[in-house]
């Protein structure tokens, strides 16, 4: 990793798409701050297309679509997208699975869930967890071994899994952060990313953000990502000086830095 005010002015000039994690990215302790909203919306004004890319329940993810500076949010580690609506009213809403699918994959996380809570007493849901529509959110617990053992359990019960900075996240269907980005960036905005990587960054934090490290080629993680450096198999390019948002805002100014 580079620090990231050692970049060439010139460094992110073909960038025309921020996506971005959510919570210790845009967030720094549980708190968006004025200077990261304006960031995104200085971004939004210098026409690039900003979507945060989160594990964030719906019901939080709904909330940004409709009033945040953003063009759309990717939630629940891709379980879906949420956009407004061209009046700036209500959301356009498109998920992973097809409609006819969600409703079984809805009854097997219910199945997983109540398998866990039996067999892990000591297990507990996310405060958030009655906001998600396509996934299971466990808080994080301090005992190493528990969170190991939750871990196994939801995996064994056939789900996908990952860890970030707050909740232990299962899901079903084989999809993360980056299949859903490459399927939204081509059918919203017909960027086929396969082809042209250089059109996004990403700015991220954390292990699940790992998938999106790997692919494209301007990556920049805010400081505390060093916290999560042993569990990726790539790093970010860039590393700014300050956590969250405070983090975010520096690789704003410097593609803004390059636009101009």
């Amino acid at each position: 990793m580079k620090p990231l005010n050692t970049a060439s002015a010139f460094e992110f000039k073909s960038v025309r798409f921020v996506l971005t994690d959510m919570d210790e990215t845009l967030t720094y302790r549980g708190r968006l701050a004025a200077a990261t909203y304006t960031a995104l919306e200085r971004l939004q004004q210098s026409s690039v297309i900003v979507i945060p890319v989160t594990a964030a329940p719906a019901g939080w993810c709904d909330q940004m679509a409709r009033m945040w500076p953003v063009d759309g949010v990717i939630g629940e580690n891709g379980g879906f997208y949420f956009r407004r609506n061209a009046n700036g009213h209500g959301t356009k809403r498109s998920f992973w699975h097809s409609d006819a699918d969600r409703e079984d994959v809805t009854r097997r996380l219910r199945a997983i869930e109540e398998e866990i809570r039996v067999a892990l007493p000591r297990a507990q849901l996310a405060e958030d967890h009655p906001f998600r529509m396509t996934s299971l959110a466990f808080a994080k617990p301090e005992d190493s071994d528990l969170r190991e053992t939750i871990l196994a359990r939801l995996a064994a019960a056939g789900a996908d899994v990952t860890v970030n900075n707050l909740w232990l996240l299962a899901w079903l269907g084989g999809y993360n952060k980056l299949s859903m980005a490459k399927r939204i960036l081509k059918q919203a905005y017909d960027l086929d990313v396969e082809t042209d990587r250089d059109a996004v960054l990403y700015a991220g934090d954390s292990t699940n953000d790992a998938p999106m490290f790997s692919f494209f080629r301007h990556t920049v993680g805010v400081s505390t990502v060093v916290d999560y450096l042993p569990e990726m198999p790539t790093p970010p390019v860039w590393i700014t000086d300050g956590p969250g948002g405070v983090g975010f805002v520096e690789a704003a100014e410097a593609i803004l830095r390059s636009r101009r």
